[in-house]
């Protein structure tokens, strides 16, 4: 009676498994993988405010806008996709007044993503990367000393 019941329980862990791993890549778009940025984050240095607000993922693209405000103004906003196309995922920024200006994704994994565009002037890579205390962004290229610059943004839950 032991052996029947411990091997009617084997077979049904191996059926679970099996059925969530056939869940798990099912006809999900890739931009699920990206539900981690989802969110309301914000960043504050002196009177500056960085926000970044990320739509729960659905569909096949995750949407994102940014702002920038200093001393009651907004001086800079954004609007940010991850999509996929022919096959290839990308971030695409699109900047006041810039044409959108795709990254391809070049490294990720459970919650980091690394986007890069060599012939872009700068950044040349963007990355997002979730913490235990937030999410950490950083925007990376050649400096004016031609030596690679990196700028960090360290974002926690904003609170509404």
């Amino acid at each position: 009676m032991k052996t029947r019941t411990s091997a009617a329980l084997a077979a049904l862990i191996l059926f679970a498994t099996a059925m969530v791993n056939a869940l798990a890549t099912a006809d999900d778009p890739p931009a699920r993988r990206f539900d981690w940025l989802s969110g309301h984050w914000c960043s504050e240095v002196g009177d500056q405010l960085r926000e970044e607000f990320w739509l729960p993922v659905e569909g096949d693209v995750a949407l994102g806008i940014g702002r920038t405000i200093k001393g009651g103004q907004t001086t800079e906003f954004e609007f940010m996709r991850i999509e996929t196309r022919e096959g290839v995922t990308s971030f695409v920024a699109v900047l006041e007044g810039q044409a959108p200006t795709p990254f391809r994704l070049t490294a990720s994994g459970a919650q980091w993503a690394r986007f890069e565009n060599p012939q872009h002037d700068f950044p040349k890579r963007i990355e997002f990367r979730r913490t235990p205390s937030g999410l950490h962004a950083e925007i990376a290229g050649p400096g004016k000393d031609g030596k690679e610059e990196v700028i960090p943004f360290d974002y926690r839950r904003c609170v509404d």
